[in-house]
């Protein structure tokens, strides 16, 4: 994403939800003149984008840290250890004023409420851009729906902010998932039956994209909100369309993490990152030269000539390396660079040994070197094939029907010419054995991939339970997070997360 006229405009907007929504002040979001021109809608459609991937971060602690991936051994003071260990209340908050999600929402508002008057050469092209548009606040909002629950509604953009009616209290969960449910029906309608890829690049949201996220929405609804088997239904037949819109299963592993090959038809959508723009968030999984160099790999070799760029803040925890202690399964080594003290007389460790064991770096987003220098700059994906097939697995399951075929491809891919069905496949067990087989495949498939909180939480507050071992049934309340006495402070009609 180039730096173009809306984002430079959207760097003096509102900075934040609460000053939004509970502070006087003339709205800056519309500018006289902004919408008269198709070439102004481009480049505030271009911003959307910028605007998105500024938030990938969040996105990805929202979605991993507070999970059982994290929390082993780090090279450098860890990261986020008490959201990690859920030591949280209502003066230790992590995310202020919505994880600031709310400028990016009322953006998209201002998008939505304008571009379908501009004149557009190519209409095709406007409607397009207006479903990726539909799309992403649909995202915008299940982020907050899964994190605090109650969340204000608004789609509205703010010009001329009256005071009398700023402030908006929280809204139920169900009026919440209502509006992304609209969304996503509104956004399909605006693809139609446009399944392309904007600039054929899967960095733009798209019809698949959508489908994706209603797929993994209406599971939730159904689970999680009450929707029961409507939902599912709705889920797995969203999903079963996205294989006819150019997707696939990579066939080997680790060709999916391959730099050079980025935009593999795999990837349905995914965060975009160039050399001196922008660099993934990954750096904080990797490490310095002077803790990684002295170490030595699975495989005995020294790292002493590796090359470096970043920190090394989030340990990947006992139970994922031991998840993932299968040399014929290719994901034990394309996940995680483990490392060493020594050599192991040369034979290095092929499966996990914890008395050696030092540290690990995450393999998926290393990056690549230029100029003797590692840049992080792999695009990392919201949602993948992969993701979409146990996605399906899921929703099956929660019918009644067999989820192994589904299980098996992604199963199959991760052992290729290893794999044996009659030891890897996996059989149609009882309901709850299907659903621990379809978490422990994701668990492995999308390790660090900001996928295992929700994977738990969409599969029952239990799964949360089992396999945390910082939040009990008796703490269900910190299942959402609470928001800051100074959130309240600002705007009166918001109530604090119920528990806290």
């Amino acid at each position: 994403m180039k730096k173009i006229l809306y984002f430079i405009i959207c760097s003096f907007v509102l900075c934040s939800c609460e000053k939004e929504l509970d502070i006087t002040s003339p709205s800056t979001l519309t500018f006289q003149g902004f919408w008269d021109s198709e070439d102004g809608a481009r480049a505030a459609h271009a911003g959307l984008y910028a605007n998105f991937r500024s938030n990938a971060g969040n996105f990805w602690i929202m979605g991993e840290v507070r999970s059982d991936m994290f929390g082993g051994n780090t090279f450098e003071t860890p990261s986020n250890v008490g959201y990690i260990e859920s030591n949280i209340s209502s003066s230790v908050v992590p995310f202020d004023n919505w994880a600031g999600l709310y400028t990016y929402i009322h953006r998209l508002n201002d998008f939505i409420a304008n571009v379908p008057n501009v004149e557009f050469n190519n209409p095709d092209e406007q409607s397009h851009m207006m479903g990726q548009a539909y799309g992403m606040r649909a995202f915008y909002y299940y982020a907050l729906l899964r994190t605090w629950g109650k969340v204000p509604i608004s789609t509205e953009p703010q010009v001329n902010i009256d005071p009398a009616n700023v402030s908006k209290a929280r809204s139920p969960k169900s009026e919440v998932m209502q509006l992304i449910k609209d969304d996503l029906a509104t956004s399909l309608d605006y693809f139609g039956s446009d399944g392309s890829y904007w600039n054929n690049k899967r960095i733009y949201w798209s019809k698949a994209a959508t489908l994706a996220l209603k797929g993994d929405v209406y599971i939730w609804s159904g689970n999680i909100l009450g929707g029961g088997n409507a939902d599912f239904q709705e889920a797995k037949n969203a999903l079963e369309q996205i294989a006819a819109l150019n997707v696939a299963l990579e066939s080997d592993f680790a060709a999916v993490w391959d730099y050079a090959n980025q935009e593999n038809n795999e990837f349905i959508f995914s965060f975009d990152y160039e050399q001196d723009e922008a660099y993934n968030f990954y750096s904080a999984l990797t490490g310095r030269g002077t803790e990684i160099q002295p170490q030595f790999d699975q495989y005995g070799n020294s790292m002493g000539d590796f090359t470096v760029n970043g920190n090394n803040r989030y340990g990947p925890s006992e139970k994922i390396l031991l998840a993932l202690d299968d040399p014929l399964d290719s994901r034990s080594t394309e996940t995680f660079i483990k490392l060493y003290k020594d050599d192991n007389g040369g034979a290095g460790y092929p499966t996990y040994d914890s008395d050696a064991y030092a540290g690990a770096m995450t393999k998926k987003f290393i990056g690549t070197v230029v100029s003797g220098s590692r840049i992080t700059t792999n695009d990392v994906p919201l949602y993948r094939y992969a993701d979409v097939l146990l996605l399906i697995a899921e929703a099956k399951n929660l019918l009644g029907e067999d989820p192994s075929t589904e299980i098996n491809a992604v199963r199959a891919r991760a052992y290729g010419s290893n794999y044996n069905v009659t030891i890897h496949g996996y059989t149609n067990g009882s309901q709850s054995e299907n659903t621990d087989a379809i978490l422990e495949e994701r668990f492995k498939e999308f390790a660090t991939e900001g996928k295992r909180w929700w994977d738990l939480r969409r599969a029952g507050d239990t799964y949360v339970f089992d396999n945390n071992d910082y939040i009990s049934p008796s703490e269900s309340y910190l299942l959402q997070l609470p928001i800051s006495i100074d959130m309240i402070g600002r705007n009166p009609l918001l109530e604090q997360t119920e528990g806290y």
